[in-house]
C-alpha cells in the first residue's frame, strides 16, 4: 500500500491506478481490488460486476461531461497530470465540482508536485497521489503555501475584495 495526501492528511491508500500498456491493453486486475480505470475502459465494459470498487481517471483531453450519468455511482474520479506544465486538469476539476456537482473524492495523479497542491485544492481536488520518488510529508506543506487568495475558487467562492468589504477592512 502506498501513501497519498487526502483531506490534508497523509493516509494509506489501497486504490490501484490502472494504465494501459503500449498496445493499449489494460493489465489483469483481481476482481476484489479497488481500481481506477481510464474513461474509455469505464465506458466500454461493465465494471459494476466486480467485488472491488471501481473509479475512473480522466486524461487532460477528455470531457468530464461524459461521466455525468455516472457521478452518483463513482466514489472517486482521478485526473491525470501527464506533465507539470499541463494545466487542463484544473479546469476538469472545477467543472466536476461546480458544473456537474460531483461530491466524491477527486484525486490528482501523475506529475503532481508540492508547488501545485494549493491550487489543485482550491479548484476542488481533495486527494493527491504524488509523482513517485517525492517526499510526501514535505510536499504536503504545499497545501499551506498561501494564507489568502485574491480570486474566487471552488473552496472560496467570493473574491478577496468582497470578503474584505463585508468585514470593513
Amino acid at each position: 500500500m502506498r501513501s497519498i495526501i487526502k483531506d490534508g492528511a497523509i493516509v494509506e491508500d489501497n486504490w490501484r491506478l490502472v494504465r494501459p500498456d503500449e498496445a493499449g491493453v489494460l493489465p489483469q486486475v483481481p476482481t476484489d481490488t479497488d481500481v481506477i480505470v481510464p474513461l474509455n475502459a469505464w465506458r466500454s465494459a461493465d465494471w459494476r460486476q466486480r467485488t472491488g470498487r471501481t473509479a475512473v481517471w480522466l486524461a487532460p483531453d477528455e470531457d468530464p461531461g461524459l461521466l455525468v450519468s455516472d457521478l452518483d455511482v463513482l466514489p472517486l474520479i482521478a485526473v491525470d497530470f501527464p506533465s507539470f506544465t499541463d494545466g487542463r486538469g484544473y479546469s476538469i476539476g472545477r467543472l466536476l465540482r461546480e458544473r456537474y456537482g460531483f461530491s466524491g473524492e477527486m484525486r490528482a495523479v501523475g506529475d503532481v508536485w508540492k508547488d501545485v497542491l494549493h491550487y489543485l485544492w482550491q479548484v476542488g481536488f481533495d486527494a493527491f497521489e504524488l509523482k513517485p520518488g517525492k517526499e510526501i510529508a514535505l510536499h504536503m506543506q504545499g497545501l499551506q503555501d498561501f494564507s489568502e487568495r485574491y480570486h474566487s475558487t471552488w473552496r472560496e467562492p467570493e473574491p478577496l475584495f468582497r470578503r474584505r468589504s463585508k468585514t470593513g477592512a
